[in-house]
């Protein structure tokens, strides 16, 4: 714009030069040659000529000059001006202005870069922190796009859920394929915004094996703002919680049944040993073995009730294993126990469990029965048709039994014994066949 104007200035000049001189010529023409009259209008016309160009010269030199004073003016109005002036020429002012503020300008560059770099290291460190913290929780952890697609898996979530290799970018459906109850529920955090706590799923591992997860399912907002949410997912295998804590109530149910019979079982011996010897002055030996069975049956269920101290010492559970497995001659006891094993606890009464569980599994097998020793864990595993589904939750229950001769009596003792060493005894179906009973003894 500025350049417009000076050419535009620089054009009247020239235009206001031609008509001067055609002016100057028509006036020369139309006098009379005589010198008196052209002598006069040729000095006119010089001296109007040299004003103008003057003027014109003026003016373009001030055109010319007119960005130097603006940048004197500005130069004059900044602070660091006043600092650093050094001379009062204004060619030299306007200089040592100008590399003043150079000078500025590239220390503010360094500053600006300098924060720049501390901000993209502040900004490295903090991711690398916050990967640190997801690949260091103990839980599962997952997070799920507004489309459903994992943004983050880490590797507990990676374990829980039986995967391997680079799971990003995979929808929940695919990820969540085998965790149908699980699927759900972060399609109803997509689509809803719903919030789980803690909410106890139920999922089957590879397998076949029953597990329980805890999962507590939120909606995250994801920038920028208004845009669809996606979902965070946080995994627990509260499995071995939720077998302890069935596993307290039980044993406190059994104790409870076991004070409220004790006594029952009581009057019920008195009237059996009545019963007994009446059966042997008639001398009849049916009613006599019945009567022995139901004497038999009652003292092992007073053996179950009644508490009794435990004579704690040191005991070899490999030498307890092989003694226990000759017990049963007919039976085909493969026992595997690499290292020695020694618990505190009470022989007698371990001895007892044990039994109970051998006796167990050698009537429900259709072959060998594998008996495993580690650490503070004993596993005895039959190849039989398994326990249902049903009857697990059932089988450390007094009097219940599935089978045609049993009163149901001795697994409810063995779970007994072990939990009053503070262990546990759980039951389980193995993935090819058969089940097993394992017992944790606390070290």
């Amino acid at each position: 714009m500025a350049r417009n104007r000076f050419q535009f200035g620089l054009a009247m000049l020239t235009g206001l030069f031609l008509l001067a001189g055609v002016f100057a010529i028509l006036l020369y023409v139309l006098t009379p040659e005589s010198p008196a009259f052209r002598g006069p209008i040729l000095l006119a016309s010089f001296i109007a000529i040299l004003i103008g160009s003057l003027l014109s010269i003026l003016f373009v030199v001030r055109w010319l000059l007119r960005p130097y004073h603006q940048l004197v003016g500005e130069a004059q109005r900044a602070s660091v001006a006043s600092q650093m002036l050094k001379s009062q020429d204004e060619a030299e002012f306007v200089l040592e202005t100008f590399q003043s503020v150079v000078a500025q300008l590239q220390e503010q560059r360094k500053e600006l870069e300098q924060l720049s770099v501390e901000a993209s290291e502040r900004a490295t460190s903090a991711e690398k922190f916050s990967e640190r913290i997801v690949a260091s929780l103990p839980s599962g952890l997952l997070a799920f796009d507004a489309d459903g697609r994992s943004m983050v898996v880490n590797a507990p979530g990676r374990t829980l859920l039986e995967v391997e290799g680079t799971v990003l970018g995979e929808s929940y459906e695919r990820l969540l394929a085998r965790h149908a109850e699980l699927a759900s529920m972060v399609r109803d955090c997509l689509a809803r915004g719903t919030l789980y706590r803690r909410t106890e799923i139920e999922a089957t591992s590879a397998n076949g094996g029953l597990r329980r997860l805890g999962a507590t399912i939120a909606p995250i907002e994801l920038p920028p703002e208004g845009s669809p949410r996606g979902a965070l997912c946080l995994l627990t295998d509260i499995t071995e919680v939720t077998e302890l804590r069935e596993q307290v109530a039980l044993k406190r149910n059994l104790e409870s049944l076991g004070e409220m019979s004790a006594g029952l079982a009581h009057e019920f011996k008195n009237a059996i040993a009545t019963l007994q010897g009446y059966a042997q002055l008639l001398e009849s030996e049916d009613l006599l073995n019945e009567v022995r069975s139901l004497s038999a049956m009652v003292t092992a269920f007073l053996n179950f009730a009644r508490p009794q101290p435990l004579q704690l010492e040191e005991v070899s559970l490999n030498e307890l294993v092989q003694e226990c497995a000759r017990e049963f001659a007919t039976a085909n006891i493969v026992i595997d126990s690499a290292q020695p094993v020694v618990v505190r606890a009470d022989e007698r009464m371990i001895r007892q469990a044990l039994m109970n569980l051998l006796r167990n599994a050698a009537e429900a097998n259709h072959g060998s029965v594998f008996v495993t020793v580690r650490e503070n864990t004993i596993e005895v595993r039959d190849s039989g048709d398994g326990i249902p589904e049903d009857n697990l939750s059932k089988i450390f229950i007094p009097f219940f039994t599935t089978k045609a001769k049993g009163h149901g009596i001795g697994l409810a003792l063995a779970h007994r014994i072990v939990t009053e060493h503070g262990g546990t005894l759980t039951a389980a179906n193995c993935p090819d066949g058969g089940a097993v009973f394992t017992i944790k003894l606390p070290v």
